[in-house]
C-alpha cells in the first residue's frame, strides 16, 4: 500500500497525473495507491493525509514535495504515530543540507539518484571520473557534492562537443544538425538523442538510494541498481520500521 504526497504545483500535478504520472506505474507494479488529492504547497497541516495513510495501512510513502513541506509532514507523522516502512520522496531529499535539517529521523529515508560519485562514468572533456569531479568540487568549495553538479558539468561537455562538430557555427541549422547527431560519453552517462523513448529526449541511468547517518553526517548510498546494473549497489535498502 503506497501513500502519495502530490502537491498542487507543476511537479505534483505531473507526478500525480493519472495517465502519464506515477499512479499507473505504481499500480502496474502490483501496489495499491492512496492519493488524497492535491494540496497547497507550504501547508502547515498534513493530518488528513496521515490519517488516510494510517487507515489504509500504508507502508510506503512517495511523492515530490519541498523540504519545508516534507519536514512538516514527517514531524506530524511522528506525533501521530505513523511509521511507514519506506519513505522515498523526490525533491525534499535531494540535498544533504535539507536531509541533515531533519536530524536523526532522516536516517533511512530514500530517494532516486540521478548521479553520484559512485557512477562509473568519465567526462569526455576532462577525463575526470564522477568521483574525481566530486572530490574537486568539495576541495575547492568546502561543501558537499550534490547531484546537479554532474548534470551542470555534462551540459557544458555536450555544448562544447556540439560546437566542435558543427560544420558551420554561423548557421543555426548546422548547429542543430550537430545536436541531433550527438553520441557523447559524459560524466553522467551516454548522451544520445535517438528518438527513444521520445523525440528530443536522452535518458540517463537512474538508481535508488538511501540516506544513512554516519560519523561525518549523512551519506547517500546506492541501494537498488536493477534499472542500471553497471552502477553497482553499495548496500541493501533497510526498512524504517
Amino acid at each position: 500500500m503506497v501513500g502519495a504526497l502530490f502537491p498542487n504545483d507543476e511537479d505534483g500535478n505531473a507526478w500525480g497525473d493519472a495517465k502519464v504520472g506515477f499512479p499507473p506505474a505504481i499500480q502496474a507494479a502490483g501496489y495499491k495507491l492512496i492519493d488524497t488529492g492535491r494540496f497547497q504547497p507550504f501547508s502547515d497541516d498534513y493530518g488528513s493525509q496521515i490519517s488516510a495513510f494510517k487507515n489504509a495501512g500504508v507502508e510506503i510513502v512517495t511523492g515530490v514535495v519541498t523540504p519545508p513541506d516534507f519536514a512538516t509532514f514527517w514531524n506530524q507523522a511522528a506525533q501521530q504515530g505513523f511509521k511507514p516502512k519506506v519513505v522515498t520522496v523526490g525533491k525534499a531529499l535531494l540535498f544533504p543540507a535539507s536531509v541533515a535539517a531533519l536530524g536523526s529521523r532522516a536516517d533511512g529515508l530514500s530517494s532516486e539518484i540521478w548521479w553520484s560519485p559512485s557512477y562509473p562514468f568519465k567526462s569526455g572533456l576532462t577525463g575526470q571520473s564522477a568521483k574525481e569531479l566530486c572530490d574537486a568540487y568539495e576541495h575547492s568549495t568546502g561543501r558537499a557534492w550534490t547531484q546537479p553538479i554532474g548534470f551542470q558539468h555534462a551540459l557544458f561537455e555536450v555544448a562544447i562537443d556540439v560546437l566542435k562538430r558543427a560544420k558551420n557555427l554561423a548557421e543555426p541549422a548546422s548547429i542543430l544538425e550537430a545536436i541531433v547527431a550527438t553520441d557523447y560519453p559524459s560524466v553522467v552517462g551516454p548522451i544520445k538523442w535517438s528518438g527513444k523513448p521520445v523525440k528530443n529526449v536522452s535518458k540517463t541511468p537512474l538508481v535508488a538510494g538511501q540516506w544513512r547517518k554516519g560519523d561525518n553526517g549523512f551519506e547517500l548510498l546506492i541501494c537498488e541498481d536493477v534499472t542500471a546494473p553497471d552502477i553497482k549497489a553499495q548496500d541493501k535498502l533497510r526498512l524504517l520500521s
